[in-house]
């Protein structure tokens, strides 16, 4: 069992490069990305991992269906296809779909998520 309590310390986070290195299109500052797989390999039909960025903006369509929860920072996610936003902090969580066209808006200078992802 791997517990994630509000308050505890994160696991160290792996440097994951960039979001661009990860398909996404940065539109404002670095976007470092960093992650630690808890379940599973990126490429496998389900993986758990936790997934942190620096502050910024970037554009990227969902390449799995995700379920997140906020573990630390604050950003705003707009569905693009939608027109809809939504602002998060630790604590709040979302469901995505595959194939989602989503901005990030990093607010604080890290962010990080706990996540769920199905291929």
């Amino acid at each position: 069992m791997f517990a994630i309590k509000q308050g505890d310390p994160l696991p160290e986070l792996d440097a994951w490069g960039t979001v661009a290195d990860l398909g996404s299109e940065i539109l404002e500052g670095d976007c470092l990305a960093f992650g630690r797989m808890v379940y599973g390999t990126p490429d496998a039909p389900l993986s758990c991992a936790f997934f942190a960025v620096t502050k910024g903006k970037f554009a990227m369509t969902y390449p799995f269906t995700e379920h997140a929860v906020v573990v630390e920072g604050h950003l705003t996610l707009t569905d693009q296809n939608a027109g809809v936003s939504t602002s998060y902090g630790p604590g709040d969580g979302w469901f995505v779909e595959k194939g989602t066209a989503v901005l990030w808006e990093i607010h604080s200078e890290r962010f990080t998520k706990n996540y769920i992802a199905i291929a």
